[in-house]
């Protein structure tokens, strides 16, 4: 997967298109990412103890990872790979497909 925890995403379909936020967790089974503040939903959640109040808490649902874009500066890209290096010293960097700058 192209995208990774703690990049800065925008979101490019949905009811929250245009947004941007970082990404906190990376569901890799289900190609979908969580993303901060993006989302939204309000759950209700029963009291615990026999004399404590419910309450309702504010939590950020995943979103599938093809509603979602990397942001370079402040452009959605697409990513690629490229391989650096050498021989048995290559390495695999994430790249933006327009630029080639290194992400």
């Amino acid at each position: 997967m192209k995208i990774r925890k703690g990049d800065t995403i925008q979101v490019t379909a949905g009811k929250d298109k245009g947004k941007s936020g970082t990404v906190l967790t990376v569901l890799v089974k289900t190609e979908q990412v969580v993303i901060e503040g993006i989302n939204v939903v309000k759950k209700h959640q029963k009291s615990k103890q026999r004399h404590s109040q419910g309450q309702i808490i504010e939590k950020s649902m995943p979103i599938h990872i093809s509603n979602v874009s990397l942001l370079e500066g402040d452009k959605p890209v697409r990513a690629g790979y490229v391989f650096e290096g050498e021989g048995d010293k290559r390495k695999k960097v994430r790249v933006a497909r327009p630029s080639g700058k290194k992400l």
